[in-house]
């Protein structure tokens, strides 16, 4: 039996978190389609991989996790083959299960597609899922983004499944930044995996015009405010025609994807790379009682580091420490903020001074706090509770923290596991996954979305968002990077490689 919620508030708003500083802002959701994976080269925007990576056929990941692992991706993959609308090609953003019913949120985002999107590269990556049928359920995904009402090339915030048409009523004429930078990747690696649809997702990326989410005249760079370096906006406001009054402003969130790809586009320039925050400079008071770089004292911790200088914009290459362990922080601890850019971006092969190194201290860190709490389980990221959602990760890895961490102290979402496994040793995954299914986590698209590991509550719910990080982080993990193999073969994705490479943290 399955119950239409539409309207439902139990189903809410996925994802959007402001800092007090109005550095960073975030909207996501996830899921819809399928798609393809290689077999057509992809025409004149890169190259295309050879058929069964991980599935095999051709190199692949073995071990004690693998088998587990592969079973895992072509359950959860279950969730878009059975949910997904066959009119629009359209996934919903939650589906809850209560006996022998479903109760489904009728509505999808920019991020939701791009994870949708994803999946299906993965499974046919893997080879649950045939070219034709990936091509098909792709083609219909779209259909649909080629015909649904846009802003500049950019996609509105939510998006009814059953027509595509925007759901009004849910909040959904907004224009998310980050929303639409997973749309752009998803469609990136779609263009990637499968030449015959490379033209259709080249013209809808061409037409992401990110340079009207761009605040070129932000005074981001704290040490010389004539001199202002860009960040994104975190949106626009499209039934009130304005901007948000907040920037992604923080570096180590996932909106550096969009980022990323603007600047691959030609849309911003690559100096906005350097125009976010590593960490918020040191609070220093000067004699007259102003701030040599502005007041930062309400962050969890004061910063070490020393300014670096990249393609002429000055740096501050801050860290925090936890533990004696050196790290630079997200905005609320969570392992997604860190970790769901490495899908499609190869920080771990080329941020090998940088963004490799913080992503593996990230998921060393989340297992040491969990250890140290006493928890049979670890990996702290935002995720579905029994009514509704929550903002949670481990505090003391953000700059500021999320305050849901207090209420939900021992929530854990194995989507963070999944996340985590090209970082975490295999014993610590492979221990999670046992735990998991010892608090009977397992349900009939996979894992469900959490777990209370001291109450032993189960969230029977599954997102599409989180469905859709867990099948691609297992799919990079089996197959050494396939998602983000596909990203970079494209010039969008290859052209601003140095900028991964060229940065030294303090870490």
């Amino acid at each position: 039996m399955v119950r239409d919620t539409t309207n439902d508030d139990v189903n809410w708003s996925r994802r959007r978190f402001v800092s007090t500083a109005g550095a960073i802002g975030l909207g996501a959701s996830v899921g819809t389609g399928t798609v393809n994976a290689r077999s057509d080269k992809a025409n004149g925007r890169g190259k295309g991989r050879g058929h069964g990576r991980g599935g095999g056929n051709g190199k692949g990941r073995g071990g004690p996790v693998a088998g587990p692992m592969r079973g895992l991706v072509r359950q959860s993959y279950r969730y878009f083959e059975e949910f997904t609308n066959e009119d629009t090609g359209l996934a919903p953003d939650r589906v809850d299960l209560d006996g022998g019913t479903a109760t489904l949120a009728r509505r999808t985002s920019p991020a939701n597609i791009g994870m949708q999107l994803l999946s299906t590269v993965s499974a046919n990556e893997l080879g649950f899922l045939d070219d034709e049928k990936s091509k098909n359920r792709l083609s219909t995904v779209l259909d649909t983004l080629e015909r649904v009402k846009k802003w500049n090339g950019h996609y509105f915030r939510w998006y009814k499944t059953e027509d595509a048409t925007i759901d009004v009523d849910f909040g959904g004429e907004f224009i998310s930044t980050v929303d639409n930078g997973w749309l752009t990747a998803g469609l990136v690696v779609v263009g990637q995996a499968f030449e015959s649809l490379n033209d259709r997702t080249s013209a809808l990326v061409e037409a992401m015009d990110y340079s009207k989410l761009y605040d070129a005249e932000s005074p981001t760079n704290p040490f010389n405010f004539d001199d202002p370096v860009g960040q994104m906006y975190g949106g626009y406001d499209y039934a009130a025609g304005e901007y948000t009054d907040f920037n992604f402003g923080l570096f180590n969130t996932e909106p550096r994807v969009a980022g990323y790809l603007a600047i691959g586009k030609g849309d911003v320039p690559k100096e906005h790379w350097w125009g976010m925050f590593r960490t918020f400079p040191p609070t220093i008071e000067l004699d007259d009682g102003s701030f040599k770089y502005g007041d930062y004292s309400w962050t969890t911790q004061q910063p070490e580091g020393e300014f670096k200088t990249y393609d002429g914009v000055e740096v501050w290459e801050g860290h925090y420490d936890l533990y004696g362990t050196k790290y630079v922080p997200s905005y609320g601890g969570s392992m997604f903020e860190s970790l769901m850019p490495s899908l499609v971006m190869k920080e771990k092969e080329l941020g090998t001074e940088a963004l490799g190194p913080n992503n593996h201290r990230q998921a060393q860190l989340q297992i040491e706090y969990a250890r140290k709490q006493g928890y049979p389980a670890w990996g702290f990221s935002p995720c579905a509770t029994p009514d509704g959602y929550v903002t949670t990760g481990v505090s003391e890895l953000g700059v500021s923290g999320y305050d849901e961490r207090k209420r939900y102290q021992g929530l854990v979402t194995p989507h963070a596991t999944f996340l985590a496994a090209e970082y975490a040793p295999t014993a610590a995954v492979r221990e999670n996954i046992k735990t998991f299914r010892q608090f009977d986590v397992t349900g009939p698209y996979g894992f469900y979305d959490s777990v209370d590991v001291q109450s032993g509550t189960v969230t029977k719910a599954y997102l599409a968002l989180d469905q859709g990080m867990s099948i691609g982080s297992i799919t990079n993990y089996l197959t050494d990077g396939a998602l983000r193999d596909h990203l970079h073969a494209d010039p969008i994705g290859s052209k601003p490689e140095d900028l991964l490479a060229a940065e030294e943290f303090t870490i």
